[in-house]
């Protein structure tokens, strides 16, 4: 995928609170385009949250989720300079990592 993730890390109390903004179509397999065939699934399956290369967070997705999906979740133990990094690999294989540091 060309477009990076927009993404922003605040602590926020005892916790840092991230939020995503991942760019990908997130076909279904079931719709129809406009020559009246199906478009092929396309859909990302896993997210790996890391902060300072530790797993804080990891998700299991599959085609009920939208297009471009906005992901925000908190976790304890981070502070202000931390490198916070989202990674998502697709069902096509396709893979994206990007990073941000907390504020």
């Amino acid at each position: 995928m060309p477009n990076p993730m927009r993404m922003r890390a605040n602590v926020e109390g005892d916790a840092v609170i991230v939020r995503v903004l991942m760019t990908h179509p997130e076909d279904t397999g079931l719709m129809k385009g406009p020559d009246g065939k199906i478009i092929p699934a396309h859909f990302i399956q896993s997210v790996i949250c890391k902060n300072n290369d530790k797993t804080v967070m990891t998700c299991d997705w599959g085609t009920a989720i939208s297009k471009n999906p906005f992901l925000e979740f908190r976790f304890k133990g981070g502070k202000s300079g931390d490198k916070v990094s989202v990674t998502w690999l697709d069902n096509k294989g396709e893979t994206q990592t990007d990073s941000t540091t907390v504020s």
